[in-house]
C-alpha cells in the first residue's frame, strides 16, 4: 500500500500564511492549519478567520517527493527557521472511512438521527435521515445534541416553530416529526437553505418546513423558537425573538458555552422567565418562557 507524506511545520500565527504559500510553491497537494497548542478559537469576530498563536501548517505530498530537499529549500527562505516533522499517511478509501465513522445517534424516546446508507436501529422510531454535508448540524456536536434531547421530551402537536439558524435543518426536521404543523427554517446562508430544503424533502416533511432568509420571515408569532447559534447573536436577537414568540411560548437557546450563559440569560430576563437549563461538557442550553 502506498503512503502519502505529510510535512508538518510549527510556527507562530504571524508566519503561518507565508509557510502555507511556500508549501504550495514547492508542490504540496493541499495545505491545512492545525492548533499546535490545544487553544481553540470558539467565537471569532464576524468576518475574521483568526489562527491559533501556535499553529501547525500541514502540507500533503505525493509518496515520491524528497521532503528533506523540500525542507532545506524552505529553510533557506525562512532565516528564523521552523521546527518540522515528516509523517506518512496510509492510502485508504476515504469515503468508506468517512461513512464508517458516522453512526446512528439516539437522543431519547424514539428520536434518532441516522445516515441514509444504514437501516434505522428502531424502524418505528422518529428517524431523521441526515448525511454529513456542508451545513452545520448532524447531531454530533454537543450543542445540537442538547437541542435534540430537549426536543425529544416535547409534544409539539399543532405548534408553530421557528428554527433560527437552521444549518442542515436537523432541528426543523425533528420539530416537524414531533408534530409541529409548520416550521420556519431561517438562515442567512443560502447553502443552509438549500441543505434544509433537500433534507426536509428526504425526510418526508418538506410540506411542513418553510425555508426563508431572516428578512423573509413572516411577522407571525410562534409557540416555540429554537436557536442553536452563538452567544453574541443570541444576545443581539433577544428583542427580535420576544416579538416572534407568543405569550407563554418558549425560546430554546444553544450554541453557547456555560461561561457565557449568564450574559445570554441576562439579555432575555426582562422579556422572559427561565424554565430550565442543561449542559454537556462546556456547552449550555437555556429554555425561557415569554411573559
Amino acid at each position: 500500500m502506498s503512503h502519502w507524506q505529510q510535512l508538518k511545520l510549527s510556527a507562530s500565527s504571524a508566519d503561518a500564511d507565508a509557510l502555507a504559500e511556500a508549501l504550495t510553491r514547492v508542490g504540496a497537494l493541499s495545505v491545512t492549519f492545525e492548533d499546535a497548542a490545544d487553544n481553540p478559537i470558539l467565537e471569532p469576530p464576524p468576518g475574521t478567520t483568526p489562527l491559533w498563536s501556535h499553529t501547525r501548517v500541514v502540507g500533503l505530498f505525493e509518496p515520491d517527493v524528497d521532503l528533506a530537499a523540500v525542507t532545506a529549500a524552505m529553510q533557506a527562505s525562512f532565516p528564523g527557521g521552523f521546527s518540522y516533522e515528516i509523517t506518512e499517511l496510509p492510502e485508504q478509501d476515504w469515503v468508506r472511512k468517512w461513512m464508517d465513522d458516522f453512526k446512528p445517534l439516539h437522543f431519547g424516546g424514539r428520536l434518532w438521527v441516522c445516515p441514509s446508507w444504514l437501516p434505522p436501529p428502531d424502524p418505528n422510531g422518529l428517524n431523521i435521515l441526515l448525511d454529513p454535508g456542508l451545513a452545520f448540524g448532524t447531531g454530533t456536536h454537543a450543542s445540537t445534541a442538547l437541542m435534540l434531547r430537549w426536543l425529544a421530551t416535547q409534544d409539539l402537536s399543532n405548534q408553530t416553530v421557528i428554527d433560527y439558524g437552521c444549518g442542515s435543518g436537523i432541528l426543523a426536521i425533528a420539530a416537524a416529526k414531533l408534530g409541529a404543523k409548520i416550521v420556519y427554517a431561517v438562515d442567512h446562508d443560502h447553502q443552509a437553505i438549500l441543505a434544509t430544503t433537500d433534507n426536509a424533502n428526504k425526510n418526508g416533511v418538506g410540506a411542513q418546513i418553510k425555508c426563508v432568509a431572516p428578512t423573509q420571515l413572516p411577522e407571525k408569532t410562534a409557540d416555540l423558537i429554537l436557536a442553536n447559534i452563538l452567544a453574541e447573536p443570541l444576545i443581539e436577537l433577544a428583542p427580535r425573538f420576544a416579538t416572534l414568540v407568543k405569550p407563554g411560548g418558549k425560546i430554546v437557546l444553544a450554541g453557547l458555552l456555560t461561561s457565557q450563559s449568564q450574559r445570554v440569560l441576562g439579555a432575555y430576563e426582562p422579556l422572559t422567565q427561565l424554565v430550565e437549563e442543561a449542559t454537556e461538557g462546556e456547552w449550555h442550553l437555556i429554555c425561557v418562557q415569554a411573559h
